[in-house]
């Protein structure tokens, strides 16, 4: 009787965690779905302070669209001169790694960018290559830590663990912790946590407009590095919905142009 009875508490505990699991990866998810725009144009600002308040400011553009289920997304630095032209490529799949090329005319060069790679800052800025593109769901293991009021939004805890080295390695982090509306699903805040499991970096997101199609889109976006002092933002001047560009036009050997 014993044995029974322990044998369905270990089932009920299992069966918790399972649920806590799913719920946690369903939240996140819903916290994806509702930015994600498929076609879309964009105008922004990004700049790079460093701990001592020194500011570096680039403009550049963002072009997406989607072609049997793929996504694809090209970034070009307008300015300053000295990247303008430089340009990024970024095809998102829903089953696999994403692929991506930079285009550097200083080099007049157009390369791939190894899943070594992605973790590594993003044109200089606190922001990795990684958080250019969506991330993949089934790479992290999922866990509801709580909820918790944030600004004046109640709020999930959620965090996000990667499944494997690897994925640390290619991610640039061990894991995260973001707060999640309960209500609209918009993610706030983000805490990431080094290979070390130490706080890295803080990420904040607002200004969010909801769009034409019941998506939303956050017009200010600030990722601070914790151990530096370094602290990187992209505001956003411009935003549409749709983008005429063709497939053609999301290639490696058009970023040159």
């Amino acid at each position: 009787m014993k044995t029974r009875l322990l044998c369905l508490i270990l089932f009920v505990s299992s069966l918790g965690l399972n649920l806590n699991a799913q719920n946690a990866k369903e939240i996140s998810n819903k916290a994806i779905d509702v930015m994600r725009f498929g076609s879309m144009e964009m105008k922004a600002t990004l700049k790079i302070q460093d701990a001592k308040g020194r500011e570096r400011v680039r403009q550049l553009e963002t072009y997406s669209q989607v072609f049997d289920d793929i996504t694809k997304t090209i970034m070009k630095f307008t300015s300053p001169a000295d990247v303008r032209g430089t340009a990024m490529l970024i095809v998102d799949y829903n089953d696999k790694a994403d692929d991506m090329w930079i285009h550097l005319p200083a080099l007049r060069k157009t390369r791939r960018i190894v899943s070594g790679e992605k973790g590594k800052n993003f044109m200089g800025s606190e922001f990795t290559n990684a958080d250019m593109s969506l991330p993949n769901m089934n790479d992290f293991d999922y866990e509801m830590l709580g909820d918790e009021l944030f600004d004046g939004h109640e709020c999930w805890k959620i965090q996000s663990s990667c499944k494997t080295e690897d994925l640390e390695d290619e991610n640039g982090y061990m894991r995260k912790i973001s707060w999640i509306d309960k209500e609209n699903s918009l993610c706030y805040k983000v805490e990431f946590y080094d290979l070390e499991d130490e706080l890295f970096k803080t990420q904040r997101i607002k200004e969010f407009q909801k769009q034409s199609n019941g998506k939303y889109f956050a017009f200010y976006m600030e990722m601070h590095n914790e151990q530096n002092g370094r602290r990187s933002i992209l505001t956003t001047e411009s935003f549409k919905l749709g983008s005429d560009l063709d497939e053609g036009s999301f290639s490696p050997n058009m970023l040159e142009k």
